[in-house]
């Protein structure tokens, strides 16, 4: 029995097709039969190319398109929602943004990994809403954390699964946002009770300035900011535990920087969660115990700061090692990453892209030079002042002329400082030097970011 394909072109000569025929006839009766083997053998190689060029071909445009389109940002909002095996709460809250958002605006939902029928959902609304599904739970910091990353609006909300918007939050939200370019983050008013809950809604949901106003936390159910405000302080703190304090952490980064957190009295969510904001945890007052003092000294702790900073970078120290998702170590100097030539024995503190980008590229070093500095020598053997510690107990970084304050155990172990020789000093000699910003710890991030 012998198998015999035979391709015949199409009348317009650009279609193919393929007729398979089951013969018992043998080699010599081909000849006989007028079915020329060779011929056919040829129309088949020839579209066996064809189809692979053409792969590659639409593979290439494709790509093409892609890169092209990579970082290219769109004027609108892009809303992001992480889930966790709460499909019918995830549903009301997609219906209620359907219904209430008239702004551009994208959906991104991030599964952390549902075993509900969250991901066959998502997948039936393609084209309306983005989604991923991480390989684990991840958390509420991780999942906003990867919607980070595909976000591609000029804005950026935060939306817990379980906030139900209202008739013109996004337009009202936005108007706030952009009175000020001060104003770092906003939020809404919210009721959890859902008694009277459309009476409530007419009646915050009118356009009305005057109900804005200054405060020092906002509820994290419905966040909105500027995608620039995410570029200056970065990913969220992975480090914090499902729904534990991230957000009061991130509140206290954006104040940092002398922006202010804003409340739109005139916009109205319904949230069904915990109704309120959280009392800071044990590990938010590690990381801020001490830096919290120095806030309310230099008028950012108030609700109107008195110094605006461009970025979190100017409270992360220098003449340490770094590095991001490449192999590449940077020795940090002079507001400057040098890339490292060689290997060096001291490990590099992994930062993520957004973080490694606010340093400019600088040129390369020898590793050398790291290697000797960060052990407080210098080529020609001579000590160099690293960390030091005053009689108190606290420790401070010398960078250059300058002394900074670590803040806490937490920044000075986050940044490997605590791998660094610590010398004893007294306060007059210390205080003879310019005092420099304070060094706060990064972000802990459990993903490749």
């Amino acid at each position: 029995m012998a198998m015999i394909m035979v391709c015949r072109r199409g009348r317009q000569d650009t279609n193919w097709s393929f007729v398979m025929t089951f013969s018992s006839i043998t080699k010599a009766e081909h000849s006989e039969r007028g079915i020329a083997v060779a011929p056919v053998r040829r129309e088949q190689k020839a579209a066996r190319t064809g189809y692979q060029e053409g792969f590659e071909e639409g593979r290439r445009l494709g790509l093409a398109v892609g890169q092209r389109g990579y970082g290219i940002h769109f004027e609108g909002t892009s809303i992001i929602i992480p889930t966790f095996n709460r499909l019918q709460v995830l549903k009301k809250c997609l219906d209620n943004i359907f219904e209430h958002t008239a702004s551009s605006h994208e959906i991104i939902v991030v599964d952390n990994g549902s075993n509900d029928g969250t991901s066959s959902y998502l997948k039936s609304l393609a084209g309306a809403v983005r989604s991923r599904k991480l390989d684990k739970n991840r958390g509420y910091a991780g999942a906003v954390n990867v919607g980070l990353t595909m976000a591609k609006g000029t804005t950026i909300a935060l939306l817990h699964e379980d906030t139900m918007v209202t008739h013109k939050w996004l337009d009202n939200m936005l108007r706030c946002l952009n009175s000020n370019p001060q104003i770092g983050m906003v939020g809404p008013v919210t009721d959890r009770t859902a008694k009277e809950m459309q009476e409530i809604e007419h009646r915050n949901n009118r356009q009305n300035s005057k109900r804005w106003r200054k405060t020092d936390r906002l509820p994290g159910c419905c966040l909105l900011f500027r995608r620039e405000l995410f570029e200056q302080i970065g990913f969220f703190d992975e480090g914090f535990e499902n729904g534990s304090c991230e957000d009061e952490d991130y509140f206290l980064r954006v104040r940092l920087l002398g922006r202010h957190l804003m409340t739109a009295g005139d916009t109205f969510v319904h949230y069904n969660g915990f109704g309120g904001v959280r009392e800071p945890n044990e590990r938010l007052l590690e990381k801020w115990n001490s830096m919290l003092e120095w806030m309310e000294s230099a008028g950012i702790h108030s609700i109107t700061p008195q110094r605006t900073t461009a970025h979190t970078a100017v409270f992360y120290p220098e003449r340490i090692l770094v590095r991001a998702l490449g192999p590449t170590v940077y020795w940090i100097e002079n507001g400057e990453r040098h890339p490292v030539r060689g290997t060096v024995s001291v490990p590099a503190v992994r930062v993520s892209q957004v973080d490694l980008r606010r340093w400019p590229l600088g040129k390369p070093v020898e590793y050398e030079k790291p290697e000797l500095e960060f052990r407080g020598l210098t080529e020609s053997g001579s000590r160099l002042l690293g960390v030091v510690r005053l009689p108190d107990g606290n420790h401070y970084h010398v960078e250059g002329g300058k002394v900074r304050r670590i803040v806490n155990r937490s920044a000075m172990e986050a940044w490997n400082l605590h791998l660094k020789p610590v010398r004893e000093i007294s306060t007059e000699r210390l205080m003879s030097r310019e005092s420099g910003l304070p060094i706060i710890a990064p972000p802990v991030l459990r993903q490749m970011l």
